[in-house]
């Protein structure tokens, strides 16, 4: 607990050096001045390799949006479109989901949002895994190239050797193995330099970021400077009442919150399967 109050605080005092004002529950930015799409879609997008997930792994991980004929792919199409809605009307491009505790299903979350957006051919989407210490996203999308974000934030690796295409407009960045010391890393002045190198390699319209559990470690207060508002996912009969309560108040300290998902709910309403 200590390490997060004291990532909380180092949060606190770059969102000050930066001029930023101090983040608090029900606040929203102002809108940043629109700028004119580019013409281009940013000089990494052609240098990604293609990549074609499994149909059958996307069935077995719950990745509904992928084919969109489950028809819960609906519930996941309003999120996306709530959630671009409010995002453009701020002119916010940066999203980060989060947990409280883990197996909360934030990571199959990330990736129906994130196929979700890919179905809007308007909109160029980066998905990021930055849960560091239990990287996820490539092993439920069968991805086995060695890939590290880790080091793309340390300037290590090039920003289009990471990353794979989806599409046209759903770059993935994933990791191959787990980081012990995330949250230096996170914190380091390197990842403030990564970040500006894949937001200008890629000029997205919406970055997603898939983080690890609040809980857990301080590496989502050490990445919170980075992030324009976060989605924090609950698990029904899991996750308790006090720790979405802390989630909630101490993002919304630094950042816009722009809701809590209830996931893994057994109830289906009467109009279920109505679509």
């Amino acid at each position: 607990m200590e390490r997060i109050q004291a990532a909380i605080q180092k949060a606190k005092e770059r969102r000050s050096e930066a001029g930023l004002p101090p983040a608090a529950a029900g606040y929203a930015a102002p809108p940043r001045a629109g700028r004119a799409r580019p013409a281009a879609t940013g000089p990494a997008w052609a240098e990604l390799a293609p990549f074609e997930p499994d149909a059958r792994a996307m069935v077995r991980n719950r990745v509904v949006t992928f084919a969109d004929v489950d028809p819960a792919h609906a519930t996941f199409d309003m999120m996306r479109t709530r959630i671009l809605r409010t995002m453009r009307q701020n002119g916010w491009t940066s999203l980060g989901i989060t947990s409280p505790t883990s197996d909360c299903g934030k990571t199959t979350t990330t990736l129906n949002l994130a196929f979700s957006f890919a179905h809007q051919p308007d909109v160029r989407t980066v998905l990021v895994d930055l849960d560091l210490r239990r990287p996820a996203v490539a092993r439920l999308l069968g991805l086995g190239r060695p890939q590290s974000m880790a080091s793309v934030l340390q300037g290590t690796r090039p920003v289009a050797e990471n990353f794979v295409r989806y599409g046209d407009n759903l770059a993935i960045g994933t990791n191959a193995t787990a980081m012990r010391n995330s949250a230096e890393l996170l914190l380091s002045g390197t990842t403030a330099q990564g970040v500006a190198a894949l937001k200008e390699a890629f000029l997205p319209d919406v970055m997603i970021f898939d983080l690890p559990p609040m809980l857990a470690s301080d590496d989502v207060m050490a990445f919170i400077p980075y992030l324009d508002c976060v989605l924090l996912i609950a698990a029904a009969e899991r996750t308790r009442l006090d720790e979405v309560d802390k989630c909630e108040h101490d993002l919304a300290e630094q950042t816009n919150v722009l809701g809590v998902v209830l996931n893994k709910c057994r109830y289906m309403g009467e109009d279920y399967g109505y679509y």
